[in-house]
C-alpha cells in the first residue's frame, strides 16, 4: 500500500514522502496500524534534523509517540483487535508495522485521543520524579519549561513538592502557570540562585531538575541547590561546554559545597514491560499517565499549540525551532 512518510532528508531538510509499504505478511506479535495522531518530541527530534545524533541515520523518519488504529493484528495477550486505537512507540507515517506488546496499549475511553501522544513526554518527565528523593512540602526548581520541564514541574507538584520553574520565554512561564506551577521566575534576568534562595527559605531546592540539555545551565543551577540535595539530568545534555569539572566535582565532593548527588533519568533505565524485581516499567509508567491525564491532574490542553497535516511538516519543525514561544506541542493528524 501507498505510505506517507515525514522524512528528515538531510539536516534542517523535511520531507514528505510516499513508499510502499508490504503488509501481506503480517508476522506474529506484530500489528499493522493506521496513525491518528504522532506528536513532535521538540528537543529529540531537532536534535536529529540538525544531523547531530550519531544514532538517527539520514534519510530517516523520525518520531516515537502515536495513537493509531489497528488495522490487523493476531492473537495477543492484552484483548486488542482491528478497529481498536492503541498508543505506542510509532513513527511519523499514515502505516506502520508495529510490535503488539511493550507499550502498545489500548487508549482508555476515557482518554482524549488527541492527548494520548502526550504520555510519552509524560513518561520521560515521570522519570526524573521516580530517581529523585523528593518528598512531601520539598523545594524543587525545574529549567525548562518546555514539554519534558513542564510536565516534571506538575508531576513535581502531584509528589507533593513546592516547585519553581524556570525558562527564558516569559511565554512558556506563562504556560507554566496555567498549568498550576507554583512560582516561576525568568532566567537570565538577575541572579537566579539568589532568587531561588528567596523562595526556599535562604536554603536552596533540595531538588535541581535539569530539563534543557544544556550543560552550562547544569553547571550554573549548582549554586541554587540546599546543602545535601540533588541534580537531575533529565534533559538529554547536548553540545560543547568548557569548564573547571575540578570545581564541579566539588559541589558533590566537598561538605563545603554541598555534597549535591549527581542523578541521571534517562527513560530508558526502566525495563519496558512490568518485572517481578523492578517496580517501575515503561508499561506501568504509561498507565499511570493515562490516568493523570483522564483525570485532569495533569494539564495537557495549554501546551497543545498546534494540529497540523503532515503536507505542512517542514513548517512545523521551523516553527519548533525557531518561534519557541509560538510553537509547542505539535501534533500531526493523519486522518
Amino acid at each position: 500500500m501507498n505510505n506517507d512518510k515525514i522524512v528528515f532528508a538531510a539536516p534542517w531538510q523535511v520531507e514528505l514522502k510516499q513508499e510502499q509499504l508490504e503488509t501481506g505478511n503480517l508476522q506474529p506479535g506484530f500489528a499493522l496500524v493506521r496513525k491518528r495522531f504522532t506528536l513532535i518530541s521538540p528537543g529529540t527530534e531537532l536534535a536529529c534534523l540538525s544531523g547531530g545524533e550519531s544514532w538517527f541515520n539520514m534519510p530517516g523518519t523520525p518520531g516515537y509517540a502515536a495513537v493509531s488504529e489497528v488495522m490487523e493484528i493476531g492473537p495477543n495477550d492484552e484483548g486488542i483487535k482491528a478497529g481498536d486505537f492503541v498508543f505506542h512507540y510509532g513513527q511519523h507515517s499514515r502505516y506502520e508495522m508495529v510490535p503488539a506488546s511493550g507499550v502498545f496499549l489500548k487508549i482508555p475511553p476515557e482518554l482524549d485521543m488527541r492527548m494520548a501522544p502526550f504520555c510519552r513526554m509524560v513518561t520521560v518527565a515521570m522519570t526524573a520524579i521516580r530517581v529523585s528523593a523528593i518528598e512531601l512540602g520539598d523545594r524543587v526548581a525545574i529549567t525548562g519549561m518546555g514539554l519534558i520541564g513542564n510536565m516534571a514541574a506538575q508531576l513535581a507538584a502531584l509528589q507533593g513538592a513546592r516547585v519553581i520553574g524556570i525558562d527564558l520565554s516569559e511565554h512558556r512561564l506563562s504556560l507554566a502557570k496555567e498549568c498550576g506551577v507554583e512560582h516561576t521566575l525568568q532566567a537570565g534576568m538577575g541572579d537566579l540562585a539568589n532568587a531561588i534562595k528567596k523562595l526556599s527559605g535562604g536554603a536552596g531546592v533540595s531538588t535541581f531538575i535539569e530539563a534543557t540539555g544544556v550543560p552550562q545551565v547544569a553547571v550554573n543551577s549548582l549554586p541554587c541547590i540546599a546543602p545535601f540535595g540533588e541534580l537531575i539530568f533529565l534533559g538529554s545534555p547536548r553540545g560543547e561546554f568548557q569548564t573547571n569539572v575540578t570545581d564541579v566535582f566539588n559541589y558533590s565532593h566537598l561538605i563545603g559545597r554541598g555534597c549535591i548527588t549527581f542523578k541521571g533519568a534517562h527513560e530508558w533505565r526502566y525495563p519496558l514491560t512490568p518485572d517481578a524485581f523492578v517496580k517501575h516499567s515503561l508499561v506501568r509508567n504509561t498507565k499511570i499517565a493515562f490516568e493523570l491525564i483522564a483525570s485532569g491532574k495533569l494539564r495537557i490542553e495549554p501546551l497543545m499549540s498546534h494540529t497540523l497535516k503532515p503536507e505542512t511538516a517542514a513548517l512545523a519543525y521551523d516553527g519548533l525551532r525557531h518561534r519557541k514561544d509560538e510553537f509547542n506541542g505539535v501534533l500531526f493528524d493523519w486522518s
